[in-house]
């Protein structure tokens, strides 16, 4: 089994307008965003990546705006939430603040015990606040949210697939047990200490249309590991269980790995190292475009039709 696993590194979702998105994350959410940069592979479309004061796996929300991109049609194979964790008794607080902002379809409920606050994105995307106990990470209060209220972080995500069988073999070797079952859903917790964003959730949903991704949609889910050498044990272990993998892929924050669980969500391995604050000082994190080093010829081409994210 593998126990190099230390819970989620990101989330990466796609988006139509990078100054909508922008503004959710650090108005609305009150993150903070700790990197603007480019896709690797299409370098006309930014990268965008919101999180905690450093950028701490566990904490990184990114995003791919396309500009005009269709939405998503919700459906089987893919994330379709993703749960941030706050404070116990914060979420009066959220859900008047996010209807400051205008925030679409919030409501509250309560899933194994915890009280949620779920909400859309500007391109639907689905979320939720989970009131969580001992949560120690330490939130970002830059953008005006106070520290007794404040995001620590991921708690989870939640899949929705049309059956837990592959799912629950691969979280299984991945080093994830299930702890619990209310209803469809079945919740998996890293084993061991994680990073406090520690969660995976699957929705069964038997009778649910393959989603279509588009904006509002994940594109993937990444899970923290240490550094690369810890990633080459993860890589091994999973190929030798005949799950085809991707070579290493330096994305300048981090290294990653990507591979296709059954379903069809797509993961990715990425390493915690070797950060945000590689290229940026701490203090002035995602102000600077930064562009990975084979597209830095366009940077003057980028600089003019890239959409302009600040208000």
């Amino acid at each position: 089994m593998i126990d190099q696993i230390r819970g989620l590194h990101h989330v990466t979702s796609m988006a139509r307008d990078a100054r909508l998105n922008n503004i959710f994350f650090t108005q609305a959410l009150g993150l903070r965003r700790v990197k603007k940069t480019v896709n690797f592979d299409a370098p006309d479309v930014y990268h965008l990546y919101y999180a905690d004061e450093a950028g701490t796996p566990g904490t990184v929300m990114t995003y791919f705006p396309f500009p005009g991109m269709a939405r998503g049609t919700p459906g089987t194979g893919e994330v379709g939430t993703t749960a941030f964790s706050v404070p116990e008794g914060s979420l009066g607080y959220w859900e008047e603040r996010l209807g400051q902002h205008a925030v679409g379809d919030v409501k509250r409920d309560t899933l194994f015990g915890e009280p949620r606050l779920s909400f859309k994105g500007p391109d639907g995307d689905g979320f939720v606040l989970v009131e969580t106990a001992g949560d120690k990470r330490t939130p970002w209060t830059g953008n005006g949210v106070g520290a007794d209220v404040a995001i620590r972080g991921f708690h989870s995500v939640a899949m929705r697939l049309q059956d837990t069988a592959g799912m629950n073999y691969l979280l299984g070797l991945m080093g994830y047990e299930e702890i619990a079952k209310e209803g469809n859903v079945h919740r998996y917790r890293i084993k061991g200490e994680g990073n406090g964003a520690d969660f995976v959730d699957i929705e069964v949903l038997p009778l649910m249309n393959p989603a279509r991704q588009g904006a509002g949609s994940v594109h993937h889910v990444a899970f923290a590991v240490d550094d690369r050498a810890a990633q080459l044990a993860v890589r091994e272990e999973l190929t030798s269980a005949g799950v085809p993998i991707t070579p290493v892929i330096d994305r300048d924050y981090f290294y990653a790995i990507y591979f296709r669980t059954p379903g069809g969500v797509l993961f990715e391995i990425a390493t915690n190292e070797p950060g945000f604050d590689r290229d940026e000082d701490r203090a002035h994190l995602g102000e600077a475009l930064k562009l990975p080093s084979q597209h830095e010829h366009l940077r003057a081409h980028l600089e003019q039709t890239l959409q302009p994210i600040e208000a």
